[in-house]
């Protein structure tokens, strides 16, 4: 039974996916060729065709992967994949910690070998394809190794705390695993942009000029304190261009892409960040921690239930039970389960972009914020004419016609 509902759960989200995908091609391929009338002044015909043949580049590719996800994800249950590597795992004879390390350290390894062919052909075709791609084989290669590198030294450790709190606190290892795991990404979540994101790009000060008496005019005026105002280097990877906070507490920082600062003028700059200032003012940052941390509390909770329930392991092919494979196969199968939540999320985000433009209207100029993402629209090739369904089911962000009209509701 617990087979067939898994089988059923996965052709479902395979199937809704796929129709998903082919109603966003079909309705992106139809208004391919005419610029939506609200953004024929500020985008030509040929950009709005480079940013549809783009969208749907990369929804065609993406599915093709899917599917080969799929099939992966078929051999590792019931093809007995996990059920082998564990057998393997268990021949060299040692404790359940060392055990667990080296069934997900070859997992691991397997894992990201697999996925190199998506990750070579997104970044060195379509992105090369359309003019985007900066990156170059050295820093492909440097980034995959200093992230196998950083996950070995950070991620081991945790595994092996989660592999020592099932073995020895009983049926209630649950909980102490959610509060560890939790404790650990609130510190991660402070040190990464102090420790962690330098090790991959580099950030320097804003140099002095109008766009940071903007930033600091309107920093003033809103109260936000942050750890510094750093411009990151994007322009080594790609041309794409964005702004974000990092940090936690009082190691909070203000992020922009120098692809960024190149195309936005200082009135738009102030505009982007009123908006991202708009999220920690709202507290949508908090709100969504606090989500989190809720459904991961959700999430071990029913790993403690299914643990010592043998039809979870048997129903998703493998026959022996251990702390590892527990961890392992509750995070491989869960999304599928949880897959047709994700409106609700995508709503949720797309609620808070509106009242983070809501705040960047109050405290800057709504037409800066419009040429601003008018600008980011043309430079990321982001489609203006996404599936209404597919958006609603997908999207963080609103549709471009639907922000827009928005924004401009909020000038009057």
């Amino acid at each position: 039974m617990v087979t067939k509902v898994f089988l059923f759960f996965l052709c479902s989200k395979g199937l809704v996916e796929a129709w998903l995908d082919l109603k966003n091609k079909r309705h992106i391929a139809a208004n391919r060729n005419a610029v939506p009338e609200k953004f024929a002044h500020s985008i030509d015909l040929p950009d709005h065709q480079k940013a549809a043949d783009y969208s749907i580049t990369k929804i065609n590719v993406a599915s093709f992967f899917k599917i080969i996800g799929y099939a992966f994800l078929l051999i590792w249950t019931l093809g007995g994949g996990l059920e082998a590597l564990d057998q393997f795992s268990q021949s060299f004879e040692k404790g359940p910690i060392i055990t667990g390390l080296i069934f997900f350290g070859i997992f691991g390894a397997i894992s990201m070998i697999l996925g190199l062919p998506e990750s070579i052909f997104s970044t060195f075709v379509i992105e090369e394809r359309f003019g985007f791609n900066k990156t170059t084989p050295k820093t492909f290669v440097t980034d995959m190794l200093k992230g196998l590198l950083l996950g070995c030294i950070i991620g081991l450790p945790i595994l092996a705390g989660l592999l020592w709190m099932i073995g020895a606190l009983g049926n209630y290892w649950w909980v102490a695993g959610w509060a560890f795991l939790t404790s650990i990404q609130f510190i991660l979540l402070w040190a990464y942009p102090r420790f962690i994101a330098p090790l991959f790009n580099k950030f320097s000060p804003m140099e002095e000029g109008d766009v940071k008496d903007k930033v600091l005019g309107l920093l003033e005026r809103t109260g936000f304190t942050s750890n510094g105002l750093f411009v990151m280097d994007a322009s080594m990877r790609s041309s794409h261009g964005n702004a974000y906070f990092t940090g936690f507490g009082d190691n909070k920082r203000i992020v922009f892409f120098d692809t960024l600062i190149k195309t936005l003028n200082a009135e738009e700059v102030e505009a982007v960040l009123a908006h991202e200032l708009g999220h920690f003012k709202r507290k949508h940052i908090m709100k969504q921690l606090v989500k989190a941390v809720i459904f991961s509390f959700i999430g071990f909770y029913i790993l403690g239930l299914l643990y010592n329930w043998m039809p979870f392991y048997e129903g998703h092919g493998v026959s022996t039970s251990s702390s590892h494979m527990a961890l392992l196969l509750f995070s491989m199968v869960s999304g599928f389960y949880t897959f047709f939540l994700t409106p609700l999320t995508s709503y949720t985000s797309r609620k808070y972009e509106f009242e983070a433009d809501e705040f960047a209207s109050k405290h800057s100029d709504p037409k800066s914020l419009i040429t601003a993402l008018v600008k980011m629209y043309k430079d990321n090739a982001s489609t203006l004419t996404p599936d209404p369904t597919y958006s609603a089911f997908y999207h963080s962000h609103p549709p471009a016609l639907v922000r827009v009209a928005h924004l401009e509701k909020l000038q009057n």
